[in-house]
């Protein structure tokens, strides 16, 4: 217990300047900040790995992740056209997509012949990480 008393006092006596740079975000302008800090740091690991920085880069990626998540509204439009989108950018073809039911099935959900059910949402929204709302239709 000593030790991480002492890890926390060191922790409080960096955390003013530390926290200029991380901590959470609040507004666009901090945003703006550390996507371009990460950016550098980015770049700065792909010429040499550097452990210390990745941990530091993936600190902040959750910190604008989380920005992100509490600002940026999710994508509403067009289902179908987001699952197209979706399986291009993972290199998915129809067969691919057996969670959502039959050849023809598939075949008739990205002909825009049939809308997605309850079920095949949920799977869409599982298997891409992203909110189930982006296949749904807007009313």
């Amino acid at each position: 217990m000593e030790v991480l008393e002492q890890e926390l006092n060191e922790t409080i006596k960096v955390w003013p300047v530390v926290s200029k740079l991380i901590s959470t975000i609040h507004t666009e302008e901090q945003y703006n900040k550390v996507v371009k800090l990460l950016d550098k740091l980015i770049d700065e690991v792909s010429e040499k790995e550097d452990p210390l920085i990745e941990t530091l880069i993936d600190t902040l990626g959750i910190l604008i992740k989380d920005y992100e998540d509490r600002t940026i509204p999710e994508p509403k439009g067009d289902p179908i056209g987001c699952l197209k989108f979706l399986m291009e950018e993972h290199g998915i073809n129809e067969s691919g997509l057996k969670e959502l039911g039959s050849p023809k099935v598939i075949s008739e959900i990205l002909d825009g012949k049939r809308n997605l059910n309850l079920r095949q949402i949920k799977a869409l929204s599982k298997r891409f990480h992203i909110s189930p709302a982006v296949f749904m239709e807007d009313e």
